[in-house]
Order: C-alpha cells, then structure tokens, then sequence
C-alpha cells in the first residue's frame, strides 16, 4: 500500500492504549483518548477520539481512477496542526446520552428499528450535528467541531493515495454498502445490509479510525461547492458558497461502491435529516 511521505503513522502507534485525557491535553499522533469533564471528572459518553498528525496530501482523484467525477481535480492541502477525529461516528448511546443532559435540542431520532446502542445516530440533519459539538464543548471545555471537507479527506485517506484506505478495490466484508454493485467494475458482488452496522464493525484504518468509508454519510463543515478548485489549501472549511447545502462525506449502506471512494464528494441540504447520513466530531488541539 502506498503511503504518502507526511503525515503517516505506524499502526503500532495506533494501537496504544486509550486513556483519559487532562483538560486542555491530548496524547501524541496515533494515539486514543476520551476528554475528561470540564470540573476533571471521567466522561464516559465522551466520544472516544484519535490524534491525527500535521501533514500534507493530495485531495481529489486522478484522471485514471475509475468512476472519478469532474469536480475531484486534484489540489495540494497542508495540515499545519494535529487534530483529534472522532474514532468511531457519533452513536445513538452518544446523542441519547446529551439528550438526557437536556443538550440537542431535546430531539431524539428514530432508528428506524435497527437498533440503538453503538449504531451510528442517523436522522440528524447538519444543524442537528452543530447542536451536539455545542452541547460536547460545554461539557469538557474543549472545543469540538464538524471536520473540514479537507480534514476530513486527509483523514479518511490516512496516509494512502488509492480510493480506499486498504487499496483500489473493495468487498462487502471491509464495508458497509450496497454489495449488488462492484468497485472496479467486473469485481464481485456482495452483500446488501441494507441498514447500519455497529461502529465498530470493521477493521480500522492505519490511523485507528474505523468506518470512514461506508455506513453512513458524515457531515462536514463546508458549504457545497461545485467543486475543489478554490478550497484554501490549508484544511481550513469553505463558508462562501450555497450554505443551504453541505458537504457530506464517506459513502453509505446503501450506496453502490464507487460512493465510498475517498475523493467522492456529495452534498445534502442542511435541514434535512436522512437515514443514511451521521456525523463525527473533530475536536481542535491547543499547541
């Protein structure tokens, strides 16, 4: 597997060991950790969080990768500090947890009889997600946030330049999507769910991140643009364009393969709420 020469992390790395962070504090690159309470107190519905490195890769796709789309032309970003990603989507235990806090605007989505529990929360529109960052930032003190587009590129990729973190093709046994399809075309067929899976289904990323392709769509912070030409180059998130849209990312259940690929970009209008798109946090590292 490839990997891009800044900004890697040995999967030794990532498999330390979790632990409590002190307010203010986080762990080296690669590491795992759950933010303490604003008074120092253990929060244990704190979503558990990875220390992604500074570094710099190339977003979009290039011209040959199968099923590449007009506006995934290729733009250099530099990631000038670590940040910390969310190891897993945020979970219907994590929403309903701040939603008995009295955060999230009182709204509890519904699962659509899947299940609760460690699936991701669906039904949250991007609104919906701001409120639960809001709601987390109180708690710990610390700030939390919806991943830039790029951020969220950069971390899905985890160091890789192929479509998908493991390589250029994929199987229903590494995610969740609709299996009638194939990624390339001509592969074999797999599995349909047709629902979510547990996040922590799946095996996880170099960077100790799982389910960044597939399950469910994750906002982003970013207004939708047409395409990558104008993003800053810097992680930073797009506010100037059509802001009743945003930019999701990631793939779904119920998608064909090809939606899953690190460079697909999708939007969805911002006060819509969906079975097939979630979110997770980025929370912002103090120098």
């Amino acid at each position: 597997m490839a990997l891009a020469e800044a900004g890697t992390t040995r999967k030794a790395d990532v498999a330390a060991a979790r632990r409590d962070a002190a307010p203010g504090v986080a762990p080296g690159s690669g590491q795992s950790f759950r933010d303490r309470l604003a008074d120092g107190q253990p929060c244990p519905m704190c979503p558990e969080l990875v220390v992604v490195p500074a570094g710099q890769f190339t977003m979009g796709s290039p011209s040959n990768e199968p099923e590449r789309l007009e506006g995934e032309s290729q733009l250099e970003v530099s990631i000038g500090r670590p940040f910390a990603v969310g190891k897993f989507a945020v979970t219907f235990d994590e929403w309903d947890a701040c939603v008995a806090d009295g955060g999230c605007n009182g709204y509890r989505p519904g699962d659509l009889g899947w299940g609760r529990g460690k699936r991701p929360v669906v039904n949250v529109n991007w609104e919906d997600a701001k409120a639960y960052a809001a709601w987390l930032s109180a708690k710990t003190g610390e700030t939390y946030r919806l991943p830039a587009e790029a951020e969220r590129e950069y971390a899905m990729r985890a160091g890789t330049t192929t479509p998908f973190w493991w390589g250029s093709s994929i199987s229903t046994s590494q995610a969740n999507y609709n299996g009638n399809y194939t990624y390339p075309s001509g592969g074999s067929k797999g599995e349909y769910r047709m629902r979510t899976v547990p996040v922590d289904d799946f095996e996880a990323s170099p960077w100790g991140l799982h389910q960044m392709h597939g399950n469910v769509w994750e906002w982003t912070e970013d207004c939708w643009n047409d395409g990558n030409s104008g993003n800053p180059g810097n992680g930073e998130a797009r506010t100037d364009a059509d802001c009743g849209r945003h930019v999701i990312r990631g793939g779904s259940f119920y998608n064909s393969p090809a939606f899953l690929r690190a460079a697909r970009r999708y939007w969805y209008a911002t006060v819509i709420r969906n079975a097939n798109i979630g979110f997770r946090l980025v929370r912002t590292i103090n120098p």
